[in-house]
This record gives C-alpha cells, structure tokens and sequence, in this order.
C-alpha cells in the first residue's frame, strides 16, 4: 500500500468500487460518491501557533448550506473562496488536516469505509444519523467575527461513530 494507491485492493469483482480500485483509478463519479456529506472539510479552521495542530470550530464557509450539508456553488467554490482546497488523488497526502472520518484520507490511510458512509449504508441520510456530519451543529462564516473564531473552537469534529465517545 502507499498513499497515491490507498489500501491493498480486493481481488473480488464484486467487492465495492473502493475496495477494488486505488484512489487514482476512480472515475470521477467515483470519485465524487466518496464524499460523505458530513462538511467537516467546510469548517474553519485554525492552527495553533506553538504546536501547529489544526483546532476545528463550528463556524463553516459561507457557501455551505448547513441543512443539507452541501456547498451552493459547488462548481464554482474554489474561485469564489480560493482558500477552498478541490482534492485529488495526487494532493491526499498533504492534506492530513482533513477530518479523520474523510473517505478519502481513509482510503489513502489503507482502511475501508466505515457503516455510516452512504456508500456502505445505502442511505445518503446515515452520515447525519451517525452524527457525522455538522448538521445542526455549526452556523455561517457570516454570522462570526474573525475576533470571535478562538471562543468557538470544538472538539466535536473528531467524532468517528465508532468509539460509542461523542466527545461533544
């Protein structure tokens, strides 16, 4: 396994796309299906000065729908927020601040999707179900002054579903 493949592929025809192609053979629709939904990657973010360690908040870009955990300009969202990072294959590995919950730095880490993942679960509602997703959780960049973000530093985003800790 290395970062650009993800983990060792299934040998079984009938496994899942993901278990069967490595991250870099996907099509894009394939690509596209990883996403989840939750909208971590869409929260602001800070970095701690002294030790570098990312610290989420529960504020999130201005183009996200916070309901439907979805952007409004999807096509057009790196140009209208140019700090907005559109992941491929070949930038994963630079991108360890994604939450740890993504399917694609899951995938890149060599592990398989978890239950709540619509593409497991068959229910695009099951990653907000889980918890997962920053459905009700999080309010618009336009609401929060960039003075206010340090008081509204969460740990809620490291929630995998898994762990039975809801660490809220």
């Amino acid at each position: 396994m290395t970062a650009e493949t993800g983990p060792e592929m299934s040998k079984d025809a009938g496994a899942p796309f993901w278990q069967r192609k490595a991250l870099d053979e996907m099509s894009r629709a394939e690509w596209e299906s990883l996403c989840d939904g939750c909208a971590k990657c869409c929260l602001v973010k800070l970095e701690d000065e002294d030790t570098a360690e990312i610290l989420y908040t529960d504020v999130v870009c201005h183009l996200l729908d916070c309901e439907a955990c979805a952007c409004t300009d999807y096509k057009n969202r790196s140009v209208r927020v140019p700090t907005c990072v559109t992941l491929t294959p070949d930038n994963l590995k630079d991108l360890d601040w994604m939450p740890d919950t993504c399917a694609y730095k899951l995938l890149r880490d060599g592990k398989d999707l978890p239950w709540w993942h619509p593409l497991v679960s068959g229910e695009r509602e099951s990653v907000h179900l889980a918890g997962i997703s920053v459905r009700g959780k999080v309010v618009s960049e336009e609401e929060v002054t960039d003075d206010e973000l340090d008081g509204r530093i969460v740990s809620w985003p490291h929630y995998d579903g898994l762990s039975g800790d809801d660490d809220e």
